[in-house]
C-alpha cells in the first residue's frame, strides 16, 4: 500500500513538473512570436543548425554547398537581436573554417565544392545585411514578426475611424477613399459623430500635407485628435481648437486643410466651415444644378488665433452635398474649376437612378490614375 501511494506520489509529481515545462514553453513561445520575449528559443535552433550544415557539408558537398550557412545568418537578420546574432555569425565562422579544412584535403567530391573566396564573401555580405536589419529593428523596438501586424493595426484603425455613424430614415451617405499608389495609408480622412443628443451630424474631412505613407503617420494622430475634439467643443469651436493643436506640433510639413459640416438631420439646415479647404458641392434637386458651397478660412497649422467664417445652406429632400480633397480635381495638367466640371459632370448621371454607390465610381471616372490621396463623401436627402 505505501509502495503504490509512493508511485501514485512520484507520478504526480512528475506530472505537475511536465505541466509546468509545457506552460513555460508555450509562455516562452507566445511571448516570443509576439516580440515581449526572449530570442533564446531562436537563437539556439539556429546555432544547432550551423553544425548540422557544415556536417552536410563535409560528408555530401555535391548535395550542401558551403554557401549554405547564408540560410541561418538570414533567417537570424530577422529573428535574433543584434548581441545574439554577433554569436550566431562567430559559430558560422568557425563551421566555415572548418569545412574549408575538411574540404581542402585529398577527400573525393566534385569539382567547385572547396570553400573559395566568394563563398565566403557572400556569406559575409549576407550577415552584414543581416546585422543591418537587426540594428534597425532593435532602434524601431518592432520586431519584425509584429511589423506587419501593427501597420495592418493602424491601417484599420483609420478605416474604423472614418467610418460615418448610422443616419435616420431619409438620409443617405457614402465616402470612397483612395490612397496615392494603390498605398494602404492615405494622408486624407475623415472623423464624424452624431451629437446634441443624435440631431446633428458633424463631419470633418481634412487633407494632411504630402501624400501616402509620407502623410500617413500624421493622418493617424490627427485623426485621433480630431475624433476626440468633434463633439467636445461647440461646432465654432473645432477648427480654432485644430489650427492650435497643429501649432503646437510644430511639424515641418504640418499644415492640413479641413472642412467642417455641421448638419441638423431634422429641418436638413447645416453649416460648412473651411480651413483653406476646396468648397463643397450642393445639387439643388428642384433646378437639376450644382451649386459651389465656399467657407472662408486660413489653412490649419499656419497662423496664430486664426478665424473661420462658416457658410449656411439647407439640403431639401432630393438634394445631395459632396466633399472632396483636391487629389480628385486637381492635377498638373488640369485646373481646379476643370476638375470639378469634370466631377459635376461624372456626378449628373447618378441624378436619375440615385447615388448609391457612386463615390467610389466617381473616384474611378474622375481620378483613378491620379498620384495623390483621394476622398470624396456624399450626403444625400431622400425625397
Amino acid at each position: 500500500m505505501a509502495r503504490n501511494a509512493r508511485a501514485d506520489s512520484f507520478t504526480a509529481r512528475m506530472h505537475k513538473t511536465m505541466h509546468r515545462a509545457r506552460t513555460a514553453l508555450r509562455k516562452s513561445a507566445v511571448d516570443y512570436f509576439r516580440g515581449d520575449g526572449s530570442d533564446w528559443l531562436a537563437l539556439v535552433g539556429l546555432m544547432l543548425t550551423v553544425p548540422a550544415l557544415a556536417c552536410g557539408t563535409v560528408a555530401m558537398p555535391e548535395w550542401c554547398s558551403p554557401a549554405a550557412l547564408v540560410l541561418p545568418i538570414v533567417a537570424g537578420g530577422l529573428l535574433l537581436r543584434p548581441a545574439s546574432l554577433l554569436g550566431l555569425y562567430a559559430a558560422s565562422a568557425v563551421a566555415l573554417l572548418v569545412e574549408s579544412v575538411q574540404l581542402g584535403q585529398d577527400i573525393p567530391g566534385p569539382a567547385g565544392a572547396a570553400v573559395t573566396p566568394g563563398t565566403v564573401l557572400v556569406v559575409a555580405a549576407c550577415g552584414f545585411f543581416g546585422l543591418l536589419i537587426a540594428q534597425f529593428r532593435a532602434r524601431v523596438g518592432v520586431p519584425w514578426r509584429r511589423g506587419g501586424t501593427m501597420l495592418f493595426d493602424l491601417r484599420e484603425r483609420i478605416r474604423v475611424q472614418s467610418a460615418l455613424p448610422r443616419l435616420p430614415r431619409g438620409w443617405h451617405h457614402e465616402m470612397a477613399l483612395r490612397p496615392a499608389g494603390g498605398q494602404s495609408f492615405s494622408g486624407d480622412f475623415v472623423v464624424a459623430a452624431r451629437t446634441n443628443g443624435g440631431r446633428t451630424l458633424e463631419v470633418v474631412l481634412t487633407d494632411v500635407s504630402g501624400k501616402g505613407m509620407d502623410a500617413g503617420s500624421r493622418a493617424l494622430l490627427l485623426s485621433g485628435a480630431f475624433g476626440g475634439l468633434l463633439g467636445s467643443l461647440p461646432p465654432h469651436g473645432f477648427l480654432p481648437a485644430a489650427n492650435g493643436y497643429l501649432l503646437r506640433q510644430d511639424w515641418d510639413e504640418g499644415f492640413a486643410t479641413s472642412v467642417h459640416l455641421v448638419l441638423d438631420l431634422d429641418s436638413g439646415d447645416y453649416e460648412l466651415l473651411s480651413a483653406g479647404h476646396l468648397p463643397a458641392l450642393q445639387l439643388n434637386a428642384g433646378s437639376g444644378r450644382w451649386e459651389e458651397k465656399v467657407a472662408e478660412g486660413p489653412l490649419l497649422g499656419v497662423y496664430d488665433a486664426a478665424e473661420f467664417h462658416p457658410v449656411k445652406g439647407t439640403l431639401r429632400p432630393g438634394d445631395v452635398l459632396m466633399l472632396f480633397t483636391d487629389g480628385l480635381v486637381e492635377t498638373s495638367d488640369r485646373e481646379i474649376s476643370e476638375g470639378i466640371d469634370r466631377l459635376t459632370g461624372e456626378a449628373d448621371r447618378y441624378v436619375a437612378s440615385g447615388f448609391e454607390g457612386a463615390a467610389w465610381h466617381l473616384i474611378e471616372a474622375v481620378a483613378k490614375d491620379v498620384n495623390d490621396d483621394r476622398a470624396l463623401l456624399l450626403l444625400c436627402r431622400e425625397g
